[in-house]
């Protein structure tokens, strides 16, 4: 009788949100692992059950069982949250455990935290910063792109559990993961706006705004948001994928190595006062295309619009 092949690991994943939950479901259906989950909300946990993970009713118990956690909570005061107290991360990390930070998230509050937690561990516990891109149709469709930063060996470990959410890429020493993303949020920022302001000119000049949105993506204005979102800019659906609020956070940790590295950068300036006062308008909890909105409100049409 032929053994069956036994998972070369167990990985713990905490936030089973919009992105984590179908991370975690491609994870169970990859088989490379055995998967442990905590979070609050039971329907997930009920699902992602359902789907063969086991569900720890503490987050002591489920680094306990895990050689590799995922965090995919919003961010470090969430997962800084769970590692104190006798049902905490801490608790049950008696064995070597590497955490992996999934979250966007500052770049030195990442290498503060590696820190502390080897410290406090004598070594025990590692840390990657792995932020993703790809939104919520990447995490379903296992897509998304891994930024990582940390040590190559940690890396490795990891590697056959991000492969099978996406593609994991290693940029460079702890941090490095969490300052490409911090660059790919200033793209993706600048893009989106670019997008909106278009489509509010097209449709004021009298255009067919999907048609036009067809066309430009076969030309230098394709990319792979004007994929994702031209439909949502078309209909002028905000309904939330990517909440517009956590752009404003986002742009913080691109500011903050703007400054580190003496770098000027006009258009990050600009973004960051567009979406901070698009959140103040209330529009925070929205899709980033909402931006759209926000334009379109800002500069009300005339009757001199259409041509």
């Amino acid at each position: 009788m032929t053994s069956q092949r036994q998972p070369r690991s167990t990985v713990g994943v905490l936030g089973l949100g919009n992105m984590g939950r179908p991370m975690t479901l491609n994870l169970l259906r990859s088989g490379v692992a055995s998967v442990v989950v905590h979070g609050r909300t039971r329907a997930t946990l009920d699902e992602a059950q359902a789907a063969g993970a086991t569900v720890a009713p503490t987050v002591r118990e489920l680094a306990a069982q895990s050689d590799i956690v995922l965090s995919m909570l919003p961010d470090l005061p969430q997962l800084r949250a769970l590692l104190d107290g006798p049902d905490g991360l801490l608790a049950g990390a008696d064995h070597p455990l590497l955490l992996v930070v999934g979250s966007t998230s500052a770049p030195d509050g990442i290498r503060a935290l590696a820190a502390e937690l080897a410290d406090r561990t004598d070594g025990l516990v590692r840390v990657l910063d792995a932020p993703v891109s790809g939104g919520t149709d990447g995490a379903e469709a296992a897509t998304l792109a891994i930024m990582v930063g940390g040590d190559p060996d940690d890396f490795a470990r990891a590697e056959p559990v991000l492969a099978t959410i996406g593609t994991p890429v290693l940029l460079g020493p702890l941090g490095s993961g969490e300052v490409a993303k911090a660059c790919n949020q200033m793209i993706v920022a600048s893009t989106i706006v670019a997008l909106s302001e278009a489509t509010v000119i097209a449709e004021r000049a009298g255009l067919d705004v999907t048609r036009l949105l067809d066309l430009l993506g076969g030309g230098y204005a394709g990319s792979r948001l004007l994929e994702s979102r031209k439909q949502r800019l078309a209909e002028k659906d905000y309904s939330v994928s990517g909440p517009a609020k956590f752009m404003v956070k986002d742009l913080g940790f691109a500011r903050a190595e703007a400054e580190r590295t003496a770098t000027a950068t006009p258009q990050l300036t600009t973004l960051q006062d567009f979406f901070r006062r698009l959140v103040e308008a209330g529009l925070g909890d929205d899709d980033i295309t909402v931006a759209q909105g926000f334009i379109a409100a800002s500069s009300p049409a005339t009757e001199h619009t259409l041509p």
